[in-house]
């Protein structure tokens, strides 16, 4: 049986309470790549009210534009869950960084939707890894009772691209067509990468614990091993929620709850702040409080958010955002303990085996999701979206079962720290 012991911090891992310089950096720097990363990822969401009619296709059909990338991510992933381990962290990421550049770059000039379709295959290829290899940097550079705050800080990179990516985005895609962003977000992205490449260190401390060991067995070692598939499990059961509901955000609320285009970028504005506020608060309940206990709190949230916000019917601006706000403030007490928890989970020797498996299994599950909404969801004569509802209860089914599985997971945490 393997050593299920609490992993010991590294000599890059200071085990204090409060942060180093070079440690500020680093979250700051993962959290500006994030940026650039989940922005080019949910771009796609409010876009989807220009893009659809732009080129001519239907819900269905932009549910697979949306499911491409993913699909994309997850079976890159997997292929690179088999050396992920094998190199320098550093030298990774920045080669899957140049990949993921090349590929919104050809988002920002597709002339037609097979062509977008190609271009988000690219960009999903190289950008689906970076989250995983980011969140292996993390584990190897911060001890555990840091890695909450940790995490509630880089979620910071989702809310700045509320507040400062969406609306820029929509704002130039209205002045210069749907293709602009893409070549704004490029363009933010070639800076992140520069100053990874100048600034931070290598990342090798791993490649110490090492084995000679042929990379296929390294990736099946790691799926067999029975303490890592309901980790697995859980993860592909959380994104297939976000996913659900993402492609469609933008087109639901333009057609359904009434509120006119120009005020989207309020709304993911408005939002954006209130998450940049809750993000890292949620990381310091969560460090003290314990992680399990703030999932319940935004299993909780989220799904009453749900549930409301799926059965909206025409609403003022004002409603619109505080359930957003209160929905978001769920989506949140829910994703950064889980990341917490599950950054327990792997030992060093495997962790970046895991981490790719796990954004593999979570690209997939996503966009299965994403191709199930297309086709669950339905245009209706005056552009509303029919059983829209119908997404919200699925929803709440899944989040349901992903609490039972992540009190598995908090108990599997709760032996390990004890021994």
């Amino acid at each position: 049986m393997e050593n299920f012991a609490p992993e010991a911090a590294s000599s890059s891992t200071p085990t204090s309470k409060a942060f180093t310089g070079y440690q500020k950096f680093v979250i700051a720097v993962l959290a500006f790549l994030q940026f650039t990363v989940i922005l080019d990822f949910m771009i796609m969401s409010p876009l989807g009210a220009l893009m659809m009619p732009a080129l001519r296709i239907s819900p269905s059909q932009f549910g697979v534009a949306v499911s491409v990338y993913a699909f994309a991510a997850g079976a890159s992933g997997l292929i690179a869950a088999s050396f992920a381990d094998k190199f320098d962290r550093k030298k990774l990421l920045l080669t899957f960084y140049v990949g993921f550049l090349v590929g919104t770059y050809l988002c920002a000039f597709a002339p037609t939707y097979e062509f977008l379709l190609f271009a988000r295959l690219v960009t999903g290829i190289f950008g689906g890894v970076i989250g995983a290899i980011a969140f292996a940097i993390t584990v190897d550079l911060f001890a555990i009772e840091l890695r909450g705050r940790v995490m509630g800080i880089l979620q910071t990179a989702f809310s700045a691209s509320q507040i400062l990516g969406l609306p820029a985005g929509l704002y130039i895609s209205n002045i210069w067509g749907w293709h602009a962003p893409f070549v704004m977000i490029a363009t933010l992205g070639v800076f992140a990468g520069l100053l990874i490449a100048i600034k931070m260190r290598p990342v090798t401390e791993h490649l110490k614990l090492q084995k000679k060991e042929n990379p296929i067995k390294h990736l099946f070692s790691t799926l067999a091993n029975r303490r890592y598939l309901i980790a697995f499990g859980t993860t592909a059961l959380l994104s297939i929620g976000g996913y659900l509901l993402m492609p469609f955000g933008s087109a639901y609320t333009v057609n359904n709850l009434k509120i006119a285009m120009s005020d989207l970028p309020t709304i993911y504005l408005v939002s954006g702040i209130a998450s940049i506020a809750i993000g890292p608060l949620v990381g310091k309940l969560s460090d003290t409080l314990g992680a399990f206990r703030m999932f319940i709190v935004g299993t909780v949230i989220g799904t009453i958010m749900v549930l409301i916000y799926t059965n909206l019917g025409p609403s003022p601006l004002w409603l619109v955002i505080i359930v957003n706000v209160v929905m978001f403030m769920g989506i949140f007490s829910r994703m950064i303990p889980a990341q917490a928890m599950m950054s327990v989970i792997p030992e060093a020797k495997n962790r970046g085996s895991f981490m790719s498996i796990s954004s593999s299994l979570q690209q997939i599950a996503g966009g299965v999701a994403s191709v199930a909404a297309g086709h669950i969801v339905v245009a209706n004569a005056d552009g509303s979206l029919g059983h829209f509802n119908t997404l919200g209860y699925v929803m709440v089914a899944i989040a349901l079962i992903a609490l039972a599985c992540m009190y598995k997971i908090h108990k599997m945490v709760a032996n390990k720290m004890k021994r």
